[in-house]
Order: structure tokens, then C-alpha cells, then sequence
């Protein structure tokens, strides 16, 4: 009714508020239509001076009609009357919006004084066709409060009416009920008595009905066998049924109880009372009885069981959180404890940490865990190597792959004492008692054992069993994880060592130190080299490829052995990197035809060539950052060497070689990306901290090496990271010794003087017969074969005497056998012969044939050699 009432005032409201907008546009009408065609109004319209005749009749007409405006404004919306004269002759803005010029129209809107009508009627010329003005009018819509008001009193009593009624109704229907409900048949009544009764007394709790003076009303059949109950128990007091007395104090108190539990001979009871009783009458009780006896010991059992289901998910995410096999067996013992054990040890085999797998059962094993009391401690610590008695559960367990239980270690102490006798007391006297021992064993192989003591808690049983067993099954597929990880890490790592260079050259050009950082995650395929090359130079290398494991590093080793390879060619590192890549990308096609191989994911390689004769360093570098150079002075900078793709993606793309001059005592610093860049840190701020670390002068590259890993390398660093710093010399002046060589064959006996000149002031007299030998050979073939310029060089460099002959043909020479018949073409295996090695060198225009001799002592004098055996076997041809 009230609902009905809000409804029919609603809508009174919106009924009234309909009514005064329909009136409100009735009114302005009227009142706009009677000005506009009001006498004068047109002639007023269109005299001189309009705002003078039509202001006082518009006003007049607003007061008398009670709108709020009456405005007229001529065809172009300039106002000529208005209640505020200030807005006379002010333009009327947006009047006419949304209607016809020429006809009356009417509008709604909201205003200031809230909803508002206004009404436009045009005043039209004598000819009928021509607008003189307009004419507007404005009223307020103020009236529905009015109206609400006067019918609020109507609405407010048909709201009590109903609401009287509606109470009248609902009175009338109660009693009428009550009436029906005290009238019910008795045949009615005494089956919902009976359906009662059996509802009550077939339920599994017990249900008492108490009086208010304590004595027992009703009874169902579970109370009476939960409270065992006489026959005779209704209408008696409670404390005299012989029940405990707590038990009948509570029933007989009559207050409210929840869950009480008490004892009722042998079982346990939930109480709960909720008193009752109509007014006037002494108040009652309900009382219902639940058996938890059984519950609780149900709860309890799935009370442990979801501590040690919880235990086990503890497990699984604390256990193998790294691959290290030693972290892993305590972590192990660190969820065991306390939880499940007072104390917990981890024993391994030596394989295992090793990465390997055990030959077989042993009862030999490394302590690797120890966590709990200080006793378990004494017995072995970590770290020492336990060799178990056969009758130990150590030992069985190893054999048999079967976990033991020892739920007294007193009365089963033998073992123990013929392991350590002296240990064993000393555990005994410390309290520990019970002892399960399981094996880890994963993929049917033994990894270890597990031991878990117990000391304060009660002695292990065979529930505890079966949960160390499940406990140990996890732990040891984390173990045997951590071992596989440890095994391809060894393996990765020993294989990547082996590629690796042992121990760089010691050359004359320069004076290196090199670093090699495995990343955390595994080796990788970062390398660094120092290759000697023909006349005194020497070829600095450092690469990088993509990714970690064994693959990568096999990768690394085929690259630096092709580098080696295409190295002893003697190729400018343009052409070798070309060449390189063209490898990689064969490799990746070959690779790709077998799925099942893994391609060359990505390398990187810098390849620089340093000639200490005359200081210049040629670079190349694909995909690489660009090395650093430190001058003597501290002054650091990072080589502009053009860049190029990867290799293997640089689709045949030429490269390009940058050629400096080093100043002698400089360091070239070549390294690979992992030590500038990490997750962490962008390359610029790596390059930055490797510049601040480069900075100092007077450093040894050793030191260098140590300033730049301490100060750039992270902490944890995701990369391999490989360092090569070269510090270079320059050979001495008098070490070297030039000549140009005319194109007559005259000019030889000259050269060879000058040659033995040179010999005797470098205290090689010795060496005078088969230098004389070499370079009378490569000149007069030079002189023979080659195009001029032809220039002559020798260098003494240590232990070594290079000679080298130059000119601009591109062909080379090479051996071959020599026919019994041919008159020459032997001179080249003589110089093959007593060089220790020779070979060609192609330049930009022409290319150099070099024979280099050792200066320490022969072995062997040339006279031995069977010189017919020597000139009938090879010959050397044309170049």
C-alpha cells in the first residue's frame, strides 16, 4: 500500500507538471499571437523609431499577463524591446534554432528559474509576404508546486487509509489461522505426532528434551545409547540418571552450551543446549549429543595428513631450487626439519657429485647435509667420507633399494656400535631414538641416503615411513636433475676449456694476458686466440656464439679451428671473415637438412692482425663490439671498425678491414658482449665502466685484466665472458734490413754480399752459407718471374731470421717432382729444405714469398742429406 501510494503521488506530480507545461505554452501563445497582431504594432514596427511606441505596450502586456518577457526584435534578431533595457538593441543568438522563420513556433527549455516556454510569432507587412519583426514570449512553468501541494493532504490520507486496512487484513488472517491451527482433527494431529516421533528417534544424535526443573522430558534413542540411558529415564531429574558429573551439572544448568565436549564413560561427547519454554511456565532445554570420539581420532589422522601433504607441496617448491647437487640434498634436510624430524643427514655417493653415475651399490658415501640438533653433527660432519657397517640401514638400503625404520635405537644399537661405538653413545646419551633411513634413488639408481632422527618427538612408525619414502622419491628426482645438470655442466665445461687455448704463445710483437668467465647458467661459446703469423706478426682473435651447453661450445671449437685454418693462408681479415661466414652459413644449411641437429644460432667474431715492423694493426670484425685501445698515456678509445652482420647472416655482403697505427706500449682490449652487457645494464653503460676501468696508464696487461674485472663484471652475469689485452712492441730498426732490387740478374751476387754484411753484424755468421742459399733462390726468381717494384727485407726477430722477397705479380710458386731431364727447378725445395718453413703472402698489389730459418742450432748438418736424392725428387715452377 505504501508503494501503491508513492506510485500515485508520482504520478500526481508528473500529471500537474504536464498540465501547467501544456498551459504554460497556451499562455505564451496566446499572449504572442495578441501582440503581434495588436493594433500599431506593425506600423510601430516600421516607424523611425520603434523601441519607443513598442516598449511601453510591451511591458504593459507582460504585467497584466504574468509572463516573464515580452520581447519584439526586427528580421535581423536586434532586440526592440525587452524588461531589461540594457539588452534593447542587443542581437537575439540562436532564437530561431530548430524552427521555421516564417511561421510560429514553440520551445522548451530549461532556464535560470527553472522550466520555461517561449513562443517566436512573426509579424508579417501589409503585402502579407514580407516580415516585418518578431514577436517573443516567455513564461516560467511555476505552477507544479503549487498543484503538488495542494493535493499532498488527499494523497497523504488515501496512504493511511490503506495502510489501516492493509493492518485490519493482516490482523484478521492471524487470527483465523490460530483458530484453525487449535481445531485440527485429532487423527491429524496424532500423525504428525507419529511422523515427529519417528523423525526424532531415527536421526544419529541424540536429542533431549530437559524441563525447567531439571528433569528429563524425552529421550531418543541416541541419547540413550550414547548416555546409556534406563528405561525409566523420562521424568526423572538428570542427576540422578548416573551420568558423569559434569555431564549431568551442564544438562541440569540449563544454560546454553556449543560443542561442550564431555565424557560419558568411554566416549566423547558435543554438547549443545539451547533453553526453550513459553511464557509464564519455567523454561526448558533442548539438548543434542554428538559421539566425537571416533571423529576426533579421524581429525587428528587427516590433521597429519594434511601437515604432511602441505610438507610434500613444501617440498616440491623448496627442494631443487637450484642445480647444485650439494644445495639440493640440504635443502632436503632443511624441510624435514623440524617438522617431521628433530635432526636430518644427507649422504651421497662420489660420482654423484661429480656429475657421474655410481658403478653399483656402495656403502661408501660422502656426508654432503647435516641439519638439526648438534648431535647428529658429532656423529660425522659434513664433508667426510662414511664407509658403512654391512648391517647398517645405510648400507642395506644401498643394497636393496628398501627404506629401514629403527623405531628404538636402544634396544637395536648393535649396528651402530660396530660402526662407531664411541658415537653411537654419544647419540644414545643425547636422546635420539628412533632413526628412518631411505635411499634416493631416481631412475632406478641409488644416488644416496637420506637419515631422519628423532629425539623429543614421539619414535617414528609406519606412517612416517611411507612419508619419508614419498619425501625422498621427490628430493631425489631433484638430486638426480641437479647431478644430469652437473654432468653437462662438467662435460660442457671440460670440453670448452679444451678448446680453449691452454696457454697463449709468447711472441715478440706483443705481451698478452687473457680472462675466460663461464656464465652462471653454463659455458658458452666465447673464445679468444693469439695466432702467430709469417713476419713477425701476430693475429689476435676473440668470438662468441650464441647460447650455452655442449652444443655451443662444439660450435665454438669447429669456429676457432676454421680460424686456424684460414689463418695459416695468411688471409687479410676481410677475406678470412668472408670466408668464415661462408662456413657458418654452410654449416647452418647442412645442419638444417637434419632436423635433428642444432645449426650455428649466432656468432660473432673480431679478427686483427698486428705487424710490429711498422706498428699498423688491420681489423675486421662481424657482429662484434669494437675493441678499446689504450695509449701509453691512459687516454682510451674505442676503435671505429666498420661493422657487419653476424656471421652466417651476412648473405655474402663484403667485408671491411680498418687499418690504424698503434703506438708502441698501447693496449688493444678485445673482449666479447657478456662483459659490457647483462639484463641489467645497457651497452653503454657498460662501455662507460670499461672505459673507466681502462683509463690508467703504466698497466701491465695482467693487471689490466684484474682492474677490469673488478670493476665491470656483474655480479651474477648471464653471459660468458672472454678478455684478450695485447700490449704491443715494435721491432728494433737495426732488427730489420731492406733492400731494392733492380731487374738485372747481375744484381744478385751484390744482394748476397750485402746479406752477409747484414749476418755479420747481427752475430749470425753462421747462417751465412744457407741464407746466401735462400735469398739467391728468391731473388733471382723474383727477378726471373715477377714484375717490378722488387724489394728485398730481412728481419731478425729472437730465435728466428725471416727473409722476405717482394714484387707486384699475383702468381706464386709451388713444388712439384722434377723430371730427370729438366735443367733447373730445384731451387725452391733447396729453400724448402733449409728453411724451417716458407710460404706466400698476396698484398693489395702483388704479394711476398717469405722463407723463415731458425737461429738456435741445428740438429743436423745439410751435408748429410743426399744432395742427388734431394734434386731428383722435386722441382719449382713457373710462378
Amino acid at each position: 500500500m505504501v508503494l501503491f501510494a508513492a506510485a500515485a503521488g508520482g504520478a500526481l506530480v508528473v500529471q500537474a507538471r504536464k498540465s501547467s507545461t501544456r498551459e504554460a505554452r497556451l499562455l505564451s501563445m496566446g499572449v504572442a499571437q495578441s501582440f503581434a497582431r495588436a493594433p500599431g504594432t506593425l506600423d510601430a514596427m516600421k516607424s523611425g523609431d520603434p523601441t519607443a511606441l513598442l516598449q511601453p505596450g510591451a511591458e504593459e502586456t507582460r504585467k497584466n499577463t504574468d509572463v516573464d518577457y515580452v520581447v519584439a526584435f526586427d528580421p535581423q534578431g536586434f532586440r526592440w524591446t525587452h524588461p531589461d533595457a540594457s539588452l534593447i538593441g542587443k542581437h537575439v543568438y540562436a532564437l530561431r534554432e530548430g524552427a521555421a522563420a516564417d511561421r510560429p513556433f514553440t520551445k522548451t527549455f530549461e532556464g535560470s528559474l527553472g522550466l520555461a516556454v517561449d513562443t517566436t510569432v512573426p509579424v508579417y507587412d501589409t503585402n502579407g509576404t514580407t516580415i516585418a519583426g518578431f514577436v517573443s514570449v516567455g513564461v516560467t512553468v511555476a505552477s507544479v508546486d503549487d498543484v503538488v501541494q495542494d493535493q499532498l493532504p488527499q494523497l497523504l490520507g488515501f496512504a493511511g487509509a490503506a495502510l489501516a486496512v492493509a493492518a485490519g487484513g493482516t490482523a484478521l488472517v492471524s487470527w483465523r489461522l490460530r483458530r484453525q491451527t487449535h481445531g485440527l482433527d485429532p487423527s491429524e494431529m496424532t500423525r504428525m505426532y507419529e511422523h515427529h516421533d519417528a523423525v526424532l528417534h531415527a536421526v544419529r544424535e541424540g536429542v533431549l528434551i530437559i524441563g525447567g526443573e531439571g528433569r528429563l522430558l524425552l529421550a531418543n534413542d541416541e541419547a540413550r545409547r550414547l548416555l546409556l540411558l534406563p528405561a525409566d529415564a523420562e521424568e526423572r531429574r538428570v542427576t540422578d540418571l548416573g551420568l558423569e558429573t559434569g555431564t549431568a551439572e551442564l544438562l541440569g544448568s540449563g544454560r546454553r552450551a556449543t560443542d561442550e565436549v564431555h565424557l560419558a564413560g568411554d566416549r566423547l561427547l558435543a554438547v549443545n543446549i539451547r533453553p526453550v519454554g513459553p511464557e509464564g511456565r519455567p523454561a526448558g532445554s533442548v539438548v543434542t549429543l554428538r559421539d566425537t570420539t571416533e571423529l576426533r581420532a579421524l581429525a587428528g589422522r587427516a590433521e597429519a595428513a594434511r601437515e604432511r601433504l602441505g610438507m610434500l607441496y613444501e617440498a616440491g617448491v623448496r627442494i631443487g631450487t637450484t642445480l647444485d647437487v650439494v644445495r639440493t640434498a640440504q635443502e632436503l634436510a632443511e624441510v624435514a626439519v623440524p617438522r617431521f624430524a628433530d635432526a636430518a643427514t644427507v649422504d651421497l655417493l662420489d660420482p654423484i657429485l661429480r656429475g657421474a653415475v655410481a658403478a653399483g651399490p656402495s656403502h661408501q658415501m660422502r656426508r654432503v647435509a647435516v641439519h638439526g640438533l648438534d648431535g647428529v653433527q658429532s656423529l660425522y660432519p659434513v664433508g667426510e667420507l662414511i664407509r658403512s657397517v654391512p648391517a647398517s640401514p645405510v648400507a642395506v638400503g644401498a643394497d636393496r633399494g628398501l627404506a629401514a625404520l629403527d623405531a628404538d635405537l636402544a634396544a637395536r644399537d648393535g649396528w651402530m656400535r660396530a660402526q662407531d661405538g664411541g658415537r653411537a653413545r654419544h647419540l644414545l646419551d643425547l636422546g635420539f631414538h628412533s632413526l628412518i633411513t631411505v635411499p634416493l634413488q631416481a631412475r632406478g639408481v641409488v644416488l644416496g641416503m637420506a637419515s631422519f632422527w628423532r629425539s623429543d618427538a614421539a619414535p617414528f612408525g609406519n606412517e612416517d615411513l611411507a612419508f619419508a619414502e614419498e619425501l625422498a622419491a621427490r628430493a631425489a628426482v631433484a638430486v638426480d636433475n641437479a647431478r644430469r645438470y652437473t654432468r653437462e655442466h662438467t662435460l660442457a665445461e671440460t670440453l670448452q676449456r679444451s678448446l680453449l687455448p691452454g696457454s697463449l704463445p709468447d711472441h715478440s710483437a706483443v705481451d698478452v694476458a687473457h680472462r675466460y668467465l663461464p656464465a652462471l647458467d653454463g659455458v658458452g661459446g666465447d673464445w679468444f686466440d693469439v695466432i702467430p703469423l709469417p713476419g713477425t706478426r701476430v693475429a689476435l682473435v676473440v668470438g662468441d656464439v650464441v647460447g650455452h651447453g655442449l652444443h655451443a661450445a662444439a660450435t665454438m671449437g669447429r669456429l676457432r679451428t676454421a680460424v686456424h685454418n684460414f689463418s695459416a693462408l695468411d688471409l687479410p681479415p676481410d677475406e678470412l671473415l668472408g670466408h668464415l661466414d661462408e662456413l657458418v652459413a654452410r654449416i647452418d644449411s647442412d645442419e638444417n637438412v637434419e632436423q635433428d641437429n642444432e645449426g650455428v644460432s649466432g656468432a660473432t667474431c673480431l679478427y686483427a692482425i698486428y705487424d710490429p715492423a711498422s706498428g699498423t694493426c688491420a681489423l675486421a670484425r662481424s657482429g662484434h663490439p669494437e675493441p678499446a685501445l689504450v695509449h701509453p698515456d691512459g687516454t682510451v678509445e674505442y676503435l671505429e671498425v666498420p661493422g657487419s652482420p653476424p656471421l652466417g647472416l651476412g648473405g655474402g655482403l663484403p667485408f671491411e678491414t680498418a687499418e690504424i697505427t698503434i703506438p708502441e706500449g698501447s693496449r688493444l682490449v678485445l673482449y666479447t658482449d657478456g662483459l659490457v652487457e647483462d639484463r641489467e645494464q645497457g651497452i653503454d653503460t657498460g662501455l662507460a665502466a670499461l672505459r673507466r676501468a681502462l683509463a690508467h696508464p703504466g698497466r701491465s696487461p695482467e693487471e689490466t685484466c684484474r682492474d677490469v674485472l673488478d670493476a665491470v663484471v656483474p655480479a651474477r652475469s648471464s653471459d660468458d665472458i672472454a678478455l684478450l689485452v695485447a700490449r704491443t712492441r715494435l721491432l728494433d730498426p737495426s732488427q730489420v734490413a731492406e733492400w731494392d732490387v733492380p731487374g738485372d740478374p747481375a744484381a744478385v751476387a751484390g744482394i748476397r754480399a750485402e746479406t752477409t754484411r747484414r749476418l755479420r753484424i747481427w752475430g749470425l755468421e753462421e747462417m751465412a752459407f744457407a741464407t746466401e742459399l735462400v735469398i739467391s733462390e728468391l731473388v733471382t726468381n723474383a727477378i726471373r718471374y715477377g714484375i717490378e717494384p722488387i724489394r728485398l727485407r730481412m728481419l731478425h726477430d729472437r730465435e728466428s731470421l725471416i727473409c722476405e722477397i717482394a714484387d707486384g705479380s699475383s702468381t706464386s710458386p709451388h713444388l712439384r717432382r722434377a723430371a730427370t731431364t729438366d735443367e733447373g727447378g730445384r731451387g725452391l725445395f733447396l729453400v724448402a729444405q733449409f728453411a724451417q718453413r716458407w710460404g706466400t703472402r698476396y698484398l693489395a698489389r702483388g704479394k711476398v714469398i717469405w722463407a723463415e730459418q731458425s737461429t738456435r742450432a741445428p740438429e743436423g748438418d745439410a751435408d748429410e742429406v743426399p744432395a742427388d736424392v734431394l734434386l731428383d725428387q722435386w722441382e719449382d715452377v713457373a710462378w
